[in-house]
């Protein structure tokens, strides 16, 4: 089994049976015990889960208890300033990868009546563009997170491998001072690492109030960033960071 496949079935079983043990995951996934250990050091070390001696566990989800109807109410001016400046990086016939998060959900209410492809795994995304005639619209499948809206897991994560998008939009819960972006969420860093996979140019949409921000699981570094929109009042150190890993930074 490729690693990559032994690692979405590895997040898959801790998250359904919460503490996982090496011995039952060598032996299930028809693997050496030293292999599963590798394989739980680098999850560990990434922050999709938590290693423990003798097996894992799954990390704490830390959105589950902010619905995304809260989540879109906070910094409105600033995530809309963000969306508008997004949004005339797309230009007609592109595909666009649209990552879960209430800036995108945003950015897709200014696609409207745009000829453009767009693919998301968020329910608020489809909600906006259901009704949109020009828009050709692909959902991506999976189990649905109801708190955020959205599509995550192993399904998602496969049908991800099958897109070519011209541009990602990513959201995220934090950008550290050394350009690292995190999020707080375990169910969508491997999302968001397949979108980055998916597309030839990543976007990362986030306001001010995301220098530091919050997360605790690592998803990528600067150097896999390609363009960052922001807003004023953006933290000019981290920014200066991004520019200096080849990010190239627009403010709204």
């Amino acid at each position: 089994m490729l690693q990559r496949l032994r690692h979405a079935e590895i997040m898959r079983r801790v998250r359904t049976s919460g503490a996982t043990s090496v011995r039952d995951l060598a032996s299930q996934l028809g693997v050496s015990p030293s292999t599963i250990r590798r394989d739980l050091e680098v999850l560990d070390r990434d922050g999709t889960l938590r290693r423990v001696r003798g097996g894992a566990l799954p990390c704490a989800d830390a959105d589950t208890d902010r619905p995304f109807a809260e989540v879109a109410g906070a910094d409105g001016p600033d995530k809309e300033a963000v969306a508008a400046r997004a949004a005339r990086l797309v230009a007609d016939g592109d595909v666009v990868l649209l990552d879960i998060g209430t800036t995108t959900m945003r950015l897709a209410r200014r696609l409207r009546g745009r000829r453009v492809t767009v693919v998301t795994s968020s329910l608020a995304v489809l909600d906006v563009l259901r009704t949109d005639p020009e828009v050709e619209l692909l959902l991506l499948g999976g189990m649905v997170r109801r708190p955020y809206h959205s599509l995550v897991g192993v399904l998602t994560e496969a049908a991800l491998g099958q897109v070519v998008a011209d541009r990602v939009f990513l959201g995220a819960s934090g950008v550290r001072p050394d350009g690292q972006l995190v999020d707080t969420t375990l169910a969508e860093v491997p999302l968001k690492r397949a979108m980055l996979a998916a597309a030839g140019q990543v976007v990362l949409l986030v306001d001010r109030h995301k220098f530091p921000g919050t997360g605790a699981l690592r998803v990528c570094g600067p150097e896999d960033i390609d363009v960052l929109v922001t807003n004023d009042g953006a933290d000019e150190a981290t920014l200066r960071a991004c520019a200096a890993a080849g990010v190239e930074v627009l403010l709204a």
